[in-house]
């Protein structure tokens, strides 16, 4: 099942890329994750969209055929990165390549609340018409205080945490399923 993740957060060492690369490799015989980088994408303009830039051409098509999404967000001022909401308006026109395919999403930060905020505006994105995502209910992946989670080679090391995520993800795997044979009947 091929698996489009992005991931909200371009910093270099970033919680949430760690979090994407331990799902990827954990789940690999489940979920074939497909980390798609959003950070060179141009600014989404309407007066472009018909004739996009390179940059979101190829964003578009490596995502064009994914089966699922996955989001994996830091929280910023109580909401996602500017860099995702970006990818996300380019993925809400033309095509539109996240409409009725399953999504869900992850996030970490090193607060206690585990990008509540963030995830909670996230999911309204993602039910917005332009969008039309079918987001796994009931599954918050919220990790708070990361940093006292992972090892420093960026593993997640805690056990609690990891269990959750398991349980997400034996869930999404059906959910993904349902999804797609309803788009197909």
């Amino acid at each position: 099942m091929k698996v489009a993740a992005l991931v909200g957060s371009i910093r270099k060492d970033s919680y949430n890329m760690k979090l994407t690369n331990f799902m990827k490799e954990r789940y690999r015989d489940e979920l074939d994750i497909n980390v798609v980088t959003i950070r060179d994408l141009a600014f989404y303009d309407q007066d472009i969209e018909n004739d996009a830039p390179a940059s979101v051409q190829h964003f578009k098509a490596e995502v064009a055929d994914a089966d699922a999404f996955l989001i994996v967000t830091p929280e910023f001022n109580h909401s996602i990165p500017g860099v995702l909401k970006n990818a996300l308006d380019w993925l809400s026109r033309g095509d539109r390549e996240m409409a009725n395919k399953a999504t869900f999403i992850a996030g970490a930060t090193m607060g206690a609340l585990g990008t509540v905020r963030a995830q909670m505006q996230l999911r309204q994105i993602l039910n917005a018409p332009g969008m039309g995502a079918n987001i796994l209910p009931g599954n918050e992946i919220l990790i708070g205080a990361i940093q006292s989670k992972m090892n420093e080679n960026g593993k997640l090391t805690d056990k609690q945490t990891i269990d959750f995520i398991d349980n997400v993800v034996e869930q999404f795997v059906p959910f993904v399923n349902i999804q797609k044979e309803i788009a197909y009947s």
